[in-house]
């Protein structure tokens, strides 16, 4: 199970989030380098990752122009991550551009709608009623199929549906995990790690209830057990 289970290095630099890493200890092997600290350090803090025998989940949402995706895909698809995300909202284009790019090593995820995103937030952005945001997340996997990437990222609501779209070979990342009663900060759609398993993800993302812990090492044990099911206490 903590093969599945991708710690958010939510950090503004290499040494802040490799400490991180540190504290989590060898239990966890998963994790997701965002746009802040790709921002700050560069490949640099990829390498690092991978040096020490981890995997990687590079979620910079790429969103632009085919041809400028596709070559991020092959710089991306160069230094060895596992995984890295595009936005579906790109278009079926940038999709296919962006899969015909990427190596056979590099499993590349079509984000659908954003965990800090509810209705009244869907509705802003696509200037239209949005009644079930499950539904606009569907109706963006199917473009992400459609596009050829091998899994799609989705809230935990989202999971079940998403996931008998893509098919049972892709891969279901999801994000806005919670321990039972923690705070949900800037996340709308949140569910706890078995919660999101039962749904269907095949890999949840944790952040801030393992960087923010007193003990990063206990929390992510902690988060492996109710993902199993166990008492998590």
């Amino acid at each position: 199970m903590e093969d599945r289970i991708i710690v958010a290095l939510d950090a503004p630099d290499a040494a802040t989030a490799l400490s991180l890493v540190d504290r989590v200890g060898p239990a966890c092997g998963f994790y997701k380098v965002g746009l802040e600290l790709f921002a700050a350090e560069g490949p640099g803090v990829v390498e690092a990752l991978t040096g020490r025998g981890k995997r990687v989940f590079l979620d910079l949402k790429l969103h632009d122009i085919p041809n400028t995706v596709a070559g991020a895909v092959a710089r991306v698809g160069a230094l060895g991550v596992t995984f890295v995300t595009m936005h579906a909202m790109g278009g079926r284009e940038m999709l296919v551009a962006a899969s015909g790019a990427a190596p056979g090593s590099l499993t590349l995820l079509g984000v659908t709608v954003l965990t800090s995103l509810d209705g009244p937030g869907l509705e802003a952005v696509f200037g239209r009623r949005v009644d079930d945001a499950g539904a606009e997340a569907d109706r963006l996997a199917r473009l992400v199929r459609e596009g050829g990437l091998g899994g799609a990222v989705c809230s935990a609501a989202e999971a079940a549906r998403v996931g008998e779209t893509m098919g049972p070979e892709a891969c279901i990342v999801t994000p806005g995990i919670r321990l039972a009663g923690d705070a949900v900060h800037d996340q709308r759609r949140v569910r706890t790690a078995s919660q999101a398993f039962a749904a269907g993800a095949t890999h949840i993302v944790v952040g801030r209830p393992v960087a923010a812990a007193a003990d990063p090492a206990a929390a992510f044990a902690r988060i492996a057990a109710e993902a199993r099911g166990e008492d998590a206490a």
